[in-house]
């Protein structure tokens, strides 16, 4: 019972404090603040585990957005200083994780758990989604931030013909490696925090350990799924007026690659969902 009243009140003050300073610093607008409060109230409340990538991910992408920036405002056309992440994008990232969250809570109430076949198949898979989603959205986030300020230039992920830098689809040797290494950054902490947080038998305890390579794995995967959607079902063309890679066709818009079916945010939902799949199955597997 004390941990049933203690755990949502602390998540409660930490999620508020941190959506406040977020939108201070226009990390997040109004709605985006709001929308990030009610997700990582739900994360923390449910497991400070899953909280934590979470937070992983929020911080180190809000960090990697504000850095280079005067060089991402001359090459992206849709620059907003401090990112300023709105409900659509907050949800985008965090909206079927924080689905799964709610079902393992109604699952396993606020026990932590290893991920382990053997004692339940569907919680080490519901377990899994979450840990593909962050490292998804992770890698999707550190390959974009780090890959547009490579001074390499970017191919398309599709031809592998040489594009401007902007253009949806179009990767980087550096942002690959990025993903991979976002990805592990998100498997590392879940692994850390087990130690503290959950009662493994040796065996098992030793096996979450492979947490981490496959973590870097879904980052890459992620990133990956991202840029072929990208590079297919997102427009991408060269605006002559503008002089930037700009995302919807018009007069003064030479098309570069894709077409005009999936926004920035249907491309990250679809990737997250694609990619919390495919760890999902990897961990029943592995586990």
């Amino acid at each position: 019972m004390e941990q049933v009243l203690f755990q949502p009140i602390v998540a409660a003050l930490i999620s508020s404090a941190i959506a406040i300073r977020a939108y201070k610093r226009k990390s997040l607008n109004l709605s985006g603040a709001f929308t990030g409060f009610v997700v990582m109230a739900i994360h923390i409340g449910v497991n400070y585990r899953i909280g934590a990538m979470l937070l992983v991910f929020f911080f180190s992408s809000s960090k990697l957005t504000k850095f280079g920036e005067e060089k991402k405002r001359i090459v992206d056309a849709d620059f907003k200083e401090g990112g300023q992440r709105n409900w659509i994008q907050v949800m985008s990232n965090s909206g079927i994780a924080t689905l799964l969250v709610m079902i393992v809570w109604k699952l396993t109430g606020f026990q932590d758990k290893c991920l382990d076949s053997k004692e339940s198949s569907l919680v080490t898979s519901l377990i899994g989604g979450i840990i593909g989603h962050y490292c998804c959205c992770n890698g999707d986030t550190w390959s974009s931030e780090l890959g547009i300020l490579s001074d390499s230039q970017p191919r398309l992920i599709t031809t592998f013909e040489p594009v401007r830098k902007g253009t949806n689809g179009g990767v980087t040797k550096a942002g690959l490696l990025a993903a991979a290494a976002a990805g592990s950054v998100i498997g590392l902490t879940f692994v850390l925090l087990g130690f503290l947080t959950t009662k493994c038998t040796y065996d098992v305890g030793l096996k979450q350990l492979l947490v981490i390579p496959l973590s870097a794995m879904a980052g890459l995967c992620g990133s990956v799924i991202d840029s072929l959607l990208g590079a297919t079902l997102q427009f991408s063309g060269f605006c002559r007026v503008r002089n930037k890679v700009v995302g919807k066709p018009g007069p003064t818009v030479r098309k570069i690659s894709g077409f005009s079916i999936l926004d920035n945010n249907a491309v990250n939902l679809v990737s997250v969902l694609l990619t919390a799949v495919l760890t999902s199955i990897a961990c029943l597997y592995i586990f």
